[in-house]
This record gives structure tokens, sequence and C-alpha cells, in this order.
């Protein structure tokens, strides 16, 4: 005899059997029933790492087309708890992956060089300058710093259209930014 079980929470009994009937059925109705109880719940999660209302909300939609799949691959024992971290998981993904990051205009990417900001507005010779800096740099760091400043690319698509590693492209991006910024200076001085 057990003295010292935790109580069954009437709600845990309840997902585990809806759980179970779905596993069994398939039947998404079920699915839906059980994710209803907990989407406020995911929701706020999503909002508190996306930090922006629509795609919380599109995050909640795309973590229950995770669970059609993931519920039968894994053994749940909790489910709000793995329910919890699964929404996490998925949040810390999307930061990562860029879809939540903001991409920096070019005018923001340079907003610390006086050379396209001058006094005369003369934007041209500006991007005349910035041209002929950007094909002094490596091939890789000029390829990801045009990927992700001009054509506004997160880390990862740079990193899948190039074929580099996400580690490179940070790199890449970061010394290219560097050595542009040297490159201008030396040119506006």
């Amino acid at each position: 005899m057990k003295f010292f079980t935790k109580p069954v929470r009437p709600d845990d009994a309840d997902d585990d059997e809806l759980l179970n009937q779905y596993r069994e059925s398939g039947d998404l109705a079920v699915l839906g029933k059980l994710y209803q109880k907990y989407m406020q719940l995911i929701y706020g999660v999503c909002l508190k790492y996306l930090h922006d209302e629509e795609p919380a909300k599109d995050a909640v939609m795309a973590i229950f087309e995770e669970l059609v799949t993931k519920v039968k691959q894994h053994d749940i024992k909790q489910f709000r708890s793995w329910l919890y971290v699964l929404a996490r998981n998925h949040c810390l993904m999307q930061l990562r992956s860029g879809k939540k990051m903001e991409t920096v205009g070019l005018d923001d990417f340079m907003e610390f060089n006086p050379v396209l900001h001058p006094e005369d507005n003369n934007r041209e010779e500006a991007l005349t300058a910035l041209e002929q800096c950007m094909d002094k740099l490596i091939p890789a760091q000029k390829q990801s710093v045009d990927l992700f400043y001009l054509k506004e690319k997160c880390y990862k698509e740079v990193a899948d259209i190039t074929g580099f590693t996400l580690n490179e492209v940070k790199s890449y991006i970061q010394n290219g930014k560097r050595n542009l910024k040297i490159c201008l200076e030396k040119s506006s001085g």
C-alpha cells in the first residue's frame, strides 16, 4: 500500500483519457478537445517569447499541427507540462530560425557611418563608396552581408542559400560588417 502517492487530479485523468482516445482513433476532434483546454496557456507562453500577438496566434496553431504527430511519438506522463515544454521549444526555434528576428535595413546597418549620411545629402557618392567597399570583402563575407542586409534574409536562409553553417554565416556577417565600416571610414576620411 502506497501512502505517499501524488493524488491524480481529475483534469490529469481526463487528459490521459483523451490522449489514449486520440492515439487509438486518430480523431482530430478528440485532440482538439484536449488542446482547447490549454490554448490560453499556450498563447501566453507564445506571447511571452515572441512579444507579438499575430506570431503568437500563428504559433498556437502551428503547435497544434505538431501535436498531431508528436502525441503519438512520445510517452507523455503529464500532458500539461509536456505541452508547455513543446510550446516553449517551438517559440525558441522560431526565434533562432530568424522568423521573428527583425531584419536591419541598409540605413540602420550603416547608421554609424557618416559616409551614408553626408551633410550635403550626396547619397550617390555614399552608395558608390559602399559598392567599392563591398567589392573588397572576401567572397564569403560579401555574399553573406549582401543576403542578410540587402536582401533581408535571416541567418538560416543565408546558410541554406550559401551552404555555410550558421556559425560561419554569423562570423562572415560580423566580420564583413566590421570590414565595411573600416573601409568606409577610410574612404570618407
